[in-house]
C-alpha cells in the first residue's frame, strides 16, 4: 500500500527533513508516526500526499510511484489519500455540507451524486444534524469532524492525519481518535502523525518513531517512549 525506499528530503541549503527512510505500510494498517518537534514527522506526511517531493529515494502509493509526480496528477492522488490537518482548513463562509461537498464539486462530481454522498459521510462522523452550520458555530471537535468528513468524500484508501488532535482538549481528542479507529475498521489505512504520547500508547498499534529525520524504531503494538 505505502512503500518508502531510502527516502531523503533536504531543504536548502542543507537542512534535513528526513533521511534514509525505509517504510512499508500494509493495506488496512493503523500506524502512528511519532517523535519530538523537528524530527521529520510533518515532512514525512507531506511527502505522502505530495505537498513535498523527495530529494532522493522512492515513494510508492498503491503501486503508483509518486516520487516525481507531476503537478497535474496531484489532484488524482489526493482522491486516493484523504488528509486531515491540525488547523482544520475549513472554508469559513461555507456550511458543513458545503465544505464537505466542495471537494466533490472541484472533481466535477454531478450534483445529484453530491447530495447522496455528503449526508453519508456526515453521518459517519456524527455531524448529520449540523450540516447547515458554519465552522464558527461548531466546537473544535466538530470542526475536526467536518474536516474528516471532507477527507472521506472520495472514499480514500489511505487517510493521513497530521496532528489532528493538536488543537483539541483531551475529551475531543479521544473522540477524534475513536473516529479514526472507526474509519480504519472500514478497511482504510490510517497514518496518524502525532506527538501525543497518551493517545499513541492507548492505541496499542504500530508505532514508528523518528529521531533526527531517521527511523529510530518501528514496533508492532508499540508505545511512544521518550528517548
Amino acid at each position: 500500500m505505502i512503500k518508502l525506499k531510502n527516502v531523503h528530503k533536504i531543504y536548502p541549503p542543507d537542512i534535513v527533513g528526513v533521511r534514509g527512510i525505509n517504510l512499508h505500510v500494509e493495506p488496512g494498517e493503523f500506524i502512528s508516526i511519532v517523535g519530538q518537534s523537528g524530527t521529520g514527522k510533518s515532512t514525512l506526511a507531506k511527502l505522502l500526499f505530495a505537498e513535498e517531493r523527495p530529494s532522493k529515494g522512492q515513494i510508492v502509493i498503491g503501486g503508483w510511484d509518486i516520487s516525481n509526480i507531476r503537478p497535474r496528477e496531484v489532484p488524482l492522488l489526493r482522491r486516493q489519500i484523504g488528509v486531515v490537518f491540525q488547523d482544520f482548513k475549513l472554508l469559513q463562509k461555507k456550511t458543513v455540507f458545503e465544505n464537505t461537498a466542495f471537494a466533490l464539486e472541484v472533481a466535477g462530481v454531478r450534483p445529484s451524486r453530491i447530495r447522496e454522498i455528503v449526508p453519508q459521510v456526515l453521518r459517519i462522523v456524527g455531524l448529520d444534524d449540523k450540516l447547515h452550520r458554519y465552522p464558527l458555530q461548531l466546537s473544535g471537535g466538530e470542526r475536526q469532524r467536518a474536516a474528516i468528513a471532507r477527507s472521506l468524500v472520495h472514499r480514500p484508501k489511505i487517510l493521513v492525519a497530521d496532528e489532528p488532535t493538536g488543537n483539541l482538549d483531551a475529551i475531543n481528542a479521544r473522540e477524534i481518535i475513536d473516529l479514526l479507529k472507526k474509519i480504519n475498521s472500514f478497511g482504510t489505512t490510517v497514518v496518524l502523525v502525532t506527538h501525543n504520547r497518551e493517545i499513541v500508547n492507548g492505541l496499542r498499534q504500530r508505532v514508528v518513531m523518528l529521531s533526527n529525520g531517521e527511523v529510530a524504531s518501528d514496533v508492532e503494538h508499540g508505545r511512544y517512549k521518550l528517548a
